[in-house]
């Protein structure tokens, strides 16, 4: 069971706000959620967004998930309720790790209290990033081909950048794909929403099954940026 984590990066900024404790995250800001708790099988989880202080000068972004009574059981912990952030928070390091790119992790905690499994996951806010399902980018034909087939192209790299690692997401759709246009025609692609990734020893069937997925949701795009799609992934 991953009890706690810090990011050692993030630790001193963390320190420098106060916040460097399960009991101060779980409490900062409260009631004022970015995305109102779900409420579901007598537990609940939501998120908030809040900017925190640089020790040297400036702010930054980022996001705090709050759950309560979502758990599982799995063969590390057969005995042993664990919470469900913790399994997103192992693919979060663990696409890490094999340089899938995803979110900054910042902090990770899960505590009993008042016989309630608490858990929390802090990343950093992803800046000047959109979801790929985002009006400016739905329907994708509304983007010029120049500006088109390059975020087409770099989205299906990440993709086969995930899958070569033999990752499959279990729930690929748009909005979980975050791009950031850069200067020159370049992006940078994250991925989120981790909780249902695993590890599978057969690409191809990774590759279905998430492609698949997100097949189904791209309903604006042409049968030319589709076939952009998967010529860019197999390249």
């Amino acid at each position: 069971m991953l009890k706690e984590y810090f990011n050692d990066a993030w630790l001193p900024i963390l320190q420098h706000n106060h916040l460097a404790s399960f009991e101060a995250l779980w409490e900062l800001n409260k009631d004022d959620w970015f995305e109102p708790p779900n409420y579901r099988r007598g537990g609940w989880s939501g998120v908030i967004r809040t900017s925190i202080a640089l020790p040297e000068g400036g702010k930054v972004g980022v996001f705090i998930k709050r759950q309560e009574n979502h758990f599982f059981r799995s063969w590390r912990n057969a005995f042993r309720l664990t919470a469900t952030f913790e399994r997103e928070f192992r693919n979060i390091l663990n696409f890490r790790k094999l340089g899938v790119p995803t979110l900054e992790p910042i902090y990770y905690c899960q505590k009993t209290v008042a016989g309630k499994l608490r858990a929390i996951v802090v990343t950093r806010e992803l800046a000047g990033y959109q979801p790929f399902d985002a009006p400016c980018y739905n329907p994708i034909d509304q983007l010029a081909k120049g500006r088109r087939r390059p975020l087409i192209a770099r989205v299906a790299k990440t993709l086969r950048q995930m899958h070569d690692a033999r990752l499959q997401h279990n729930c690929l759709y748009l909005k979980h794909i975050f791009v950031k246009e850069e200067p020159g025609g370049a992006a940078d692609v994250r991925l989120i929403d981790l909780e249902k990734a695993k590890w599978r020893p057969i690409r191809s069937i990774i590759a279905t099954r998430d492609l698949y997925s997100l097949y189904r949701c791209a309903g604006g795009w042409s049968r030319t940026d589709r076939l952009r799609f998967f010529l860019a992934y197999r390249d």
